[in-house]
């Protein structure tokens, strides 16, 4: 049985994967400096909304953005390749920044609902059209 390779054509769409990328790499940025914030500051942080308070260990939550940062900027730079695993990856973590945010919408609002925009822009152009960035080139 003979495997034909079909081309696939690219559209505008690739400048949305491309966009997916460079916010990919801007949030392994942010999330790396927070991460050192973390870990260089105090030992805990704290957000009080009314009717509740949250606490959070800042050195785990700094090593862990540090570790996001790093893989959010290496997924990205593999994104602009074309590579499948990052595809796949970028996705996954677009969805988990949109719970994310999900759960933050009490805190940060209009920040929450834009974020969850963009991510599920990022997830659309990525799925529909993560294919044209190898013929894109």
């Amino acid at each position: 049985m003979s495997t034909a390779h079909h081309p696939v054509a690219s559209t505008g769409w690739t400048g949305w994967v491309r966009f997916a990328g460079v916010i990919l790499i801007i949030n392994g940025v942010f999330s790396g400096l927070q991460g050192l914030v973390a870990l260089t500051g105090p030992d805990t942080y704290y957000l009080s909304t009314p009717g509740a308070l949250f606490i959070f260990d800042a050195k785990g939550w700094g090593w862990w953005n540090l570790a996001l940062g790093v893989l959010l900027i290496l997924t990205a730079v593999a994104l602009f390749s074309g590579a499948t695993w990052a595809r796949v990856v970028a996705v996954v973590v677009a969805g988990l920044s949109a719970v994310v945010q999900l759960m933050l919408i009490p805190a940060q609002p209009w920040w929450s609902l834009i974020v969850i925009a963009i991510d599920v822009l990022i997830i659309y152009a990525i799925i529909a059209h993560g294919d044209e960035l190898r013929t894109g080139e």
